[in-house]
């Protein structure tokens, strides 16, 4: 496999001084479904919002798809995040005041602002009937259950076909039944759209669905363990 993102030697401090991260090296390979773990002021969630353009480091580089992230203009860097990721957090960040289909094409509305609505929509449905979502489409968030507004989170971060979904505590608002169903979703979507797919997450049953764990401590990479059992 070709390396879709390498940090190296990444660090952050917040004041305080905090150090949150003391020199990550990470390469993820383009397809690969990894898990993140670690205990909680490890560093997990700031690393995951690093490796995807959301928060600079204070030393070290990340390259995505063989660009220096954060040596891209701000203006870049928001347009690479629009086109080639998609982002799914434990807080679904749906807008209350649209449908899910909306919700949905929000950022093919954004990037493709020349394009036909009816071709967005279109392919927003079509996302939604992937996802089991089709009957809903119409709904607004708080008209669906909490599984229900994940996979609309995640059926808008596939909407502009991104190489990279990266999660955060996907499943950690959910029971165990739901947070299975966004699982199978989030493995689903790395075979037919070939996604790699980072997902930062606290359940151990979440990780070991996956084809790599990184274990992290104390703002470093303690371990990292491939999954021979991994199937999507």
């Amino acid at each position: 496999m070709n390396s879709l993102i390498e940090a190296i030697n990444i660090h952050k401090v917040y004041p305080g001084p905090l150090h949150v991260l003391r020199g990550v090296d990470l390469s993820i390979d383009a397809g690969e479904v990894v898990a993140i773990v670690g205990p909680s002021g490890a560093g997990k969630s700031t690393l995951l919002h690093i490796l995807g353009g959301l928060d600079a480091p204070k030393e070290g580089q990340v390259i995505f798809n063989g660009q220096d992230l954060y040596a891209l203009s701000d203006i870049k860097r928001a347009q690479t995040r629009n086109s080639d990721m998609g982002f799914v957090f434990q807080s679904y960040h749906l807008l209350p005041e649209l449908t899910a289909l909306e919700n949905v094409i929000l950022p093919a509305m954004i990037k493709e602002n020349s394009r036909k609505t009816s071709a967005i929509e279109f392919a927003g449905l079509k996302l939604l009937e992937q996802l089991g979502l089709f009957p809903r489409a119409s709904h607004r968030p708080n008209q669906l259950s909490g599984g229900e507004q994940q996979r609309v989170a995640i059926a808008r971060a596939l909407m502009n076909g991104p190489k990279v979904v990266f999660c955060d505590e996907p499943t950690g608002n959910l029971d165990s039944v739901s947070g299975a169903m966004v699982m199978d979703t989030l493995l689903r979507l790395n075979h037919t759209h070939r996604a790699t797919v980072i997902i930062v997450t606290h359940d151990d049953k979440i990780a070991g669905r996956t084809q790599r764990v990184i274990s992290m401590k104390d703002g470093l990479l303690e371990h990292s363990l491939r999954n021979k059992l991994f199937a999507r």
